[in-house]
């Protein structure tokens, strides 16, 4: 009751009740920022933030069109291989029905008498006794022959048939290929437009300069973190990359002149002769796993949830990567994309 009555006092009145309401708005809108909808309008995105999603987004579908082609590569290889088989199989077929058809016209030219009649009238029983046995061993030889061409039309539909499901696949990655290319293709036309409509500085902010410049601050540490490279490999690996500084990105591009961000790594792998899988998703599952603590120059670093790009680190927090279209093979800080782990090729 007495909670009650306390909350039935005279409210205070006039001025000075005006200017407390007043006071308490505007610190309320003061401490939430004016984050209501209702109360202002939404802080704008920082400049260069679409350019950023765009080449996010057109990495991504990168990605997934280079792990398209690789799909479409080996089923190419594959029907390439069967189509060899499949003609080579034709070849020992053709060879087998010659010599069925050679044993067949023999015994169609000698089969016209009785093999009694013809030991008979024969001017030298030996001779005869000696073709007709001749003959009996031909007969098992066409007979081995007609088994081995059965088995030669088995293994060519055989082989015609898996020809058939390669046909199926290569047209299916086709497609799948001409999707992801027409969604990079979207995503870099737009980047373009948005940055065409930015100021000079802010270009700058997306860019960050030229290639010369990527190349000499990449130079400086060069020779300080090949010796702390875990092996030869990647300690070669990390002299390739700082060879490729200010090499220009090119989507679906593994070198030597321009490279996308997996292709970058791929190649300074293949320098030192390792294969690396094509794609960031597969890359990651190339050696063994590390932490952010333990990592070595030649260790991949890999970025975003969905693991859409990839650097080689260098050491002291540093990277090299191939960034967008917008700028060129570059050293940048592991920490300005979102770090999702890291791989040490073995």
């Amino acid at each position: 009751m007495a909670a009650h009555r306390r909350s039935r006092q005279r409210p205070v009145g006039g001025t000075t009740a005006r200017a407390a309401v007043t006071v308490v708005l505007a610190g309320t809108a003061t401490a939430a920022g004016f984050d209501g909808a209702a109360h202002a309008a939404p802080r704008p995105a920082p400049a260069g933030a679409d350019v950023d999603r765009l080449y996010r987004e057109a990495e991504v579908a990168t990605e997934k069109y280079n792990g398209a082609k690789e799909r479409a590569d080996s089923a190419r290889e594959r029907l390439r291989d069967l189509q060899d088989e499949t003609a080579r199989a034709q070849a020992r077929l053709n060879r087998a029905r010659e010599a069925l058809g050679a044993v067949a016209a023999a015994q169609y030219r000698a089969g016209g008498l009785d093999p009694a009649l013809r030991l008979m009238l024969s001017d030298d029983p030996d001779a005869y006794l000696d073709g007709a046995a001749l003959a009996e061993r031909a007969g098992s030889r066409q007979h081995a022959e007609l088994g081995r061409v059965r088995a030669q039309l088995r293994e060519i539909e055989k082989l015609r048939g898996a020809a058939r499901v390669e046909v199926k696949t290569l047209s299916t990655r086709r497609a799948e290929l001409g999707r992801h290319k027409r969604t990079i293709t979207e995503k870099l036309s737009a980047a373009r437009q948005a940055l065409s409509r930015m100021s000079p500085e802010e270009r700058a902010g997306i860019t960050g300069g030229t290639g010369r410049a990527a190349r000499s601050a990449g130079g400086t540490a060069r020779d300080t973190v090949l010796s702390q490279a875990p092996n030869a490999r990647a300690a070669q690996a990390v002299a390739y990359a700082h060879q490729k500084l200010g090499s220009p990105y090119v989507w679906g591009a593994t070198g030597p002149d321009a490279f996308d961000c997996s292709g970058l790594v791929l190649a300074a792998y293949r320098s030192a002769g390792v294969s690396l899988p094509r794609t960031t998703y597969a890359q990651i599952d190339a050696g063994r796993r590390v932490s952010r603590s333990e990592l070595l120059p030649g260790d991949l670093v890999f970025f975003y949830s969905g693991i859409s790009h990839v650097g080689l680190y260098i050491g002291n927090g540093q990277m090299i990567h191939a960034p967008n279209p917008s700028a060129p093979v570059r050293v940048a800080p592991v920490d300005q994309m979102p770090f999702a782990g890291a791989t040490r090729v073995v």
